[in-house]
């Protein structure tokens, strides 16, 4: 917070500097309209800033992993099988030929889900959502890979990952949307009978 009012406070002081000066001192060019049509065009501007977006990536790998976990509980509880690291990242594990299998996959597809939850609360923005979903899959795949020892082969694994970064992009866009579209209220005083 400290930092980011020095930022602004810096920023201003520079801003001014360059308006005041005369564009003589900088050669032809006369920055004060360059800069004042930036100024004048922040609503929704996006600010390129690293901190946000790297604390955003680790906060929506923790959701991913974390519900996953708990999706992989209850499935476990509902087969009674033993709970390892198997199921998260080998992906031998995914398959359709086993009931564990196609229960583990039904707990991939809901945590998709759930990430769609965390991508609407957390990054709240609809353009976004496919960075953020491809980048936690991205370091899921990196995760089965060092685990694995090798890329991923089955063919499940790809399908179920594929479809899993589907919804989770387009749920979560979906409810990132409605939200960026809702009705911004301009007046919200009682109006008078004149």
């Amino acid at each position: 917070m400290l930092t980011n009012s020095l930022f602004a406070a810096v920023e201003t002081q520079i801003l001014g500097l360059l308006l005041t000066f005369p564009s003589s001192r900088f050669g032809d060019v006369c920055l004060s309209p360059i800069i004042s049509w930036e100024m004048g065009s922040h609503f929704r501007s996006y600010v390129w800033d690293p901190i946000l977006i790297i604390s955003q990536i680790i906060l929506m790998q923790c959701i991913y992993y974390s519900f996953l976990g708990l999706w992989l509980a209850g499935v476990d509880g509902l087969v009674h099988t033993s709970r390892s690291l198997d199921q998260v990242f080998n992906y031998e594990v995914l398959g359709f030929s086993t009931t564990q299998g196609r229960l583990s996959m039904m707990a991939f597809i809901l945590n998709s889900l759930t990430c769609a939850l965390g991508l609407w609360f957390f990054i709240r923005r609809g353009k976004q959502c496919l960075d953020f979903t491809v980048t936690v899959h991205f370091f899921h795949m990196i995760g089965c890979w060092i685990y694995n020892a090798h890329l991923p082969a089955a063919l499940s694994w790809w399908l179920v990952n594929v479809a899993c970064m589907a919804l989770m992009a387009v749920i979560g866009e979906y409810l990132c949307m409605r939200t960026e579209l809702r009705a911004i209220p301009v007046n919200t005083a009682p109006k008078s009978n004149l």
